[in-house]
């Protein structure tokens, strides 16, 4: 895979203001490449500074395979951001999309 196109996404993702998430399916529109490179990319991240834990699937849900300690961190961090669930693995996407523009 070709890492200019993950540190597009980087640059993408750390634009992601706190308490906001956004979709993979999102990121792949804006970036015009497919949410699973998205994902393949997010998982691949080791960049601290990289707010991946802002961005989930279409329907809200957590990242199962959270690159920085699966799911319950991902919810954690969210949580610390001020963003509130639905349910235990699905953000409110009508309150906390970002609307990138």
């Amino acid at each position: 895979m070709n890492q200019n196109i993950f540190k597009t996404v980087y640059n993408l993702v750390k634009q992601i203001p706190v308490g906001k998430v956004i979709t993979y399916g999102r990121i792949g529109k804006i970036l015009e490449i497919s949410p699973r490179v998205v994902g393949w990319a997010l998982h691949s991240n080791r960049d601290l500074d990289c707010p991946c834990h802002r961005v989930v699937n279409q329907t809200g849900r957590l990242a199962p395979g959270f690159a920085f300690g699966g799911p319950k961190e991902q919810r954690k961090r969210l949580r610390a951001e001020g963003i509130s669930f639905e349910d235990e693995t699905h953000v409110d996407l009508e309150k906390y999309l970002w609307r990138f523009k």
